[in-house]
């Protein structure tokens, strides 16, 4: 069994599983792009100007640079987005970030109180946005970046209701609350 579904209880239901939109990866891309075409640039220039060990020290300088500007800005951004789920099951909203040090939100469906989302022009074109999902007795927590964010939220929004209505369901059933106690009359 792959992650997710190895953080899910046994009868949960995966619904969604989405990592942040590919938009955040555009920026290392084109860093990844720059940083090899300089260090070609200088590269071939010191070849040119160069001789013998002063043209391996000058090699062995640009080599490192270009390889700590790729691990630094293309590298780690592509293993922040590799390692960031936002996960929507028929119980819960999981969020698990990191590489070294992993964290994690599970917000239980019962819990939110309001969902909402916004995207400018660009992340509309895009279809990506933020989502953001108000519990009942949190500060919002908002997440950028979702891929095909009114989707996400339609959907968070039909299992929030479907939610409120089944305890509503139970409620009506066994006003006391004894139904899972086994205690009711």
């Amino acid at each position: 069994m792959g992650y997710p579904e190895d953080a899910l209880a046994e009868d949960e239901e995966l619904l969604l599983h989405r990592h942040p939109h590919w938009k955040m990866l555009l920026l290392p891309a084109v860093t990844f792009l720059l940083a090899t075409a300089v260090a070609g640039f200088a590269a071939g220039f010191a070849e040119n100007k160069l001789d013998g060990s002063a043209l391996n020290i000058v090699l062995v300088v640009v080599l490192a640079v270009w390889l700590g500007l790729v691990v630094w800005r293309c590298v780690a951004p592509f293993l922040s987005w590799k390692f960031t789920h936002f996960i929507v099951t028929d119980r819960r909203v999981l969020i698990r970030q990191g590489v070294m040090t992993h964290t994690g939100i599970d917000i239980p469906m019962g819990r939110i109180s309001n969902v909402q989302f916004r995207h400018g022009l660009l992340d509309r074109m895009l279809r990506t946005g933020t989502l953001v999902i108000v519990s009942s007795s949190d500060d919002p927590l908002e997440f950028d970046d979702i891929p095909d964010v009114q989707r996400v939220h339609s959907l968070l929004y039909h299992q929030v209701f479907d939610a409120m209505d089944l305890h509503r369901e139970r409620e009506r059933d066994d006003p006391r609350g004894d139904a899972d106690t086994g205690k009711g009359w």
